[in-house]
């Protein structure tokens, strides 16, 4: 590894975000985790560093401001730098727009927007004092196409990408690089949202879904570029899925 990275990856503790850990990890680069199963982090922080490998975590729930603060700013204490964040944490409770789930829609713009948001204003003062950096923002194939039962998500989504496009405009120091991923199967078609929209999405997933080792490599990708080149978007879809 010619040039080892000081990498902040938000909900690492399951899914994308822990393959990127091993991933990231395994590339020499050293790895900060957050999430607020701090019981998964501690198992997957000893299981690297047992490997060899660079690894520590922090509890961290991106919907509050404070906590990514300090999240990002214990990072910075002990390394000097901030070179790379992953926002990665997200929730996907799908259902009708007409069942009116507001506390699942809430969730999802405090966890897949609000939550981007906060991480960006965490670590972009350092980034900016640095000259240097890369904000790698996780979207979703549903910020290019609405699918019935996701049209909160896919808002959260587009909402995503729009931002990342927005900073990437702002700045010429700072790579932004966004990361669209089709059906993977991870714990998001799991988890909230209409019992039966979720077992069709679960069912879905695990036909033809992704693995999240693959996410991790085009994520691994964007940030082994040279600092001159950003790349701005990678979208990741299965090879057997025609939507």
């Amino acid at each position: 590894m010619q040039n080892p990275k000081i990498v902040l990856v938000t909900g690492a503790s399951s899914g994308i975000g822990e393959a990127t850990a091993r991933h990231l990890a395994a590339a020499g680069h050293l790895v900060v985790l957050g999430a607020r199963r701090v019981e998964r982090l501690e198992l997957l922080v000893k299981e690297l560093t047992e490997a060899g490998y660079q690894a520590e975590y922090a509890e961290l729930d991106v919907t509050d401001p404070d906590s990514v603060k300090a999240f990002a700013a214990g990072a910075l204490e002990r390394h000097g730098r901030i070179d790379v964040l992953v926002n990665n944490a997200g929730v996907m409770p799908l259902s009708l727009v007409e069942d009116l789930r507001v506390e699942d829609w809430n969730q999802m713009i405090d966890v897949n927007l609000r939550g981007v948001l906060h991480g960006i204003a965490a670590v972009l003062p350092t980034m900016n004092e640095q000259k240097s950096g890369q904000i790698i923002n996780v979207a979703s194939t549903a910020g290019h196409r609405v699918y019935p039962t996701g049209a909160v998500y896919s808002a959260t989504k587009y909402g995503v990408r729009a931002l990342s496009e927005g900073l990437r405009q702002e700045t010429s120091d700072i790579r932004v690089t966004i990361i669209s991923p089709g059906f993977t199967l991870t714990e998001l078609t799991t988890i909230g949202g209409d019992p039966d929209t979720r077992q069709g999405a679960r069912v879905t997933a695990e036909t033809i879904g992704i693995d999240p080792s693959a996410i991790a490599g085009a994520i691994g990708y964007a940030i082994a570029q040279p600092a001159d080149i950003d790349v701005s978007e990678i979208v990741v879809n299965p090879t057997a899925a025609k939507f």
